[in-house]
């Protein structure tokens, strides 16, 4: 089962990210843009930037991993519970997510 640890080991691997806080919790940014953070403040859900068509898929698939609540209504945003998510998908959504954040350049450098 990922821990935000693996989490940071994923993230760590993309070019520019940093650890940070965003909104008092941990979280990683690629030029001072969050793309995920631990939602500490009630349930350890990881937050992970997407875009609104996967958000709807991912929620759509039945998959107990993912979830969202009325705050993240209209936001390109998933709910991410480490506990249940596959790794391999859990790879995968954050660097989509440092994506969707990083600069078009820094996207282009990575992707050589």
């Amino acid at each position: 089962m990922p821990d935000w640890d693996d989490v940071v080991g994923i993230g760590s691997g993309l070019p520019e990210v940093e650890e940070s806080t965003w909104y008092r919790t941990p979280s990683l940014k690629v030029r001072g843009k969050g793309f995920v953070r631990l939602r500490t403040e009630s349930d350890d859900l990881l937050v992970v930037m997407c875009s609104l068509e996967e958000k709807e898929a991912l929620l759509a698939s039945g998959d107990p991993a993912f979830s969202t609540t009325a705050h993240y209504d209209g936001h390109g945003s998933i709910l991410v519970d480490l506990e249940r998510v596959d790794p391999q998908q859990l790879a995968e959504l954050v660097e989509e997510a440092w994506r969707r954040k990083a600069p078009a350049a820094v996207v282009r450098r990575h992707d050589g």
